[in-house]
């Protein structure tokens, strides 16, 4: 029996609007009398967010993106990001599942001395996806914020936070001397732990930076569990350990926020395929 000639595309678009992104896209190539439904508007508009509109309408992309059909929306937020906030935060979409990422460039951190020429130098990057990004000059005591709050993120989703940052060829004060991540919600009532790491290891320590193929490094600072999201805020710290020495050399990107895995995301997804195939099965032998 083919299920296309018996349901109706209302039908059919809901049920693929359960799966996932990349099996729709699977459905539409491998049939072709699924493809009009499996890139309609009505099952991409599932795997956006739902508020993409006042997401989008904050950036000067809004007009060229609004324009576009559902499915080409949803990847281009996927490939390329959009700057909002003045140019200081990008977002974009996680390819697998359509989760929320941001990074919160380094002009919407709070670093101390930042603004302080003796500091801190904001330089002009063509890897840079933000206009401009500080140079550490010199400093003893390094002290790095940031925070954004939770309702802004994707819903039940488990988030990791990693600095994005370079270490130029004359950096000092790097090489042996750690710095501490923290990750704190509600100012600590449900993490909070602390993770040292040495940004510019000797070469007899593993890296545990990583390069993220963009020219810059990523280092994870801790992770966090948004259930439902409110108003309560996610804090990022970043502070030297030791303030009897000077540093310089470091280069921050900002800090991006990416989900750290989907497994909940496919469970549920699985029991909403699971529960609609039952029905649908259901209505089959209703008809006949």
């Amino acid at each position: 029996m083919d299920m296309t000639k018996v349901l109706p595309d209302e039908c059919m678009s809901l049920i693929i609007s359960l799966t996932s992104p990349r099996d729709a896209c699977r459905m539409a190539l491998v049939s072709r009398a699924l493809r009009s439904v499996a890139d309609s508007d009505a099952v991409w508009l599932v795997f956006l967010p739902c508020d993409y509109k006042q997401i989008i309408s904050k950036s000067s992309s809004s007009p060229s993106l609004f324009s576009l059909p559902k499915k080409d929306l949803y990847f281009s937020l996927c490939h390329r990001s959009i700057l909002f906030d003045d140019g200081t935060t990008s977002f974009r979409l996680e390819k697998e599942n359509g989760k929320k990422c941001y990074m919160l460039g380094a002009r919407a951190l709070s670093i101390q001395w930042a603004d302080s020429p003796d500091y801190w130098s904001w330089i002009p990057l063509p890897e840079s996806r933000f206009s401009e990004v500080p140079k550490l000059k010199n400093v003893w005591r390094l002290d790095v914020k940031g925070r954004i709050e939770l309702k802004t993120l994707s819903y039940r989703t488990n988030y990791s936070a990693y600095l994005v940052f370079k270490i130029v060829r004359d950096r000092y004060g790097f090489r042996h001397t750690p710095v501490e991540f923290r990750v704190i919600i509600n100012e600590g009532t449900a993490s909070g732990k602390v993770r040292s790491v040495i940004l510019d290891p000797p070469p007899n320590v593993p890296q545990q930076a990583k390069e993220r193929g963009d020219s810059w490094l990523e280092i994870e600072m801790g992770e966090f569990f948004n259930e439902c999201g409110d108003d309560t805020r996610v804090e990022f710290y970043l502070r030297g350990v030791h303030d009897n020495q000077p540093k310089r050399g470091l280069i921050i990107e900002g800090i991006e926020l990416r989900p750290k895995d989907n497994r909940g995301e496919k469970s549920l997804r699985f029991y909403n395929v699971y529960t609609s195939a039952l029905r649908l099965t259901a209505f089959i032998h209703a008809l006949y």
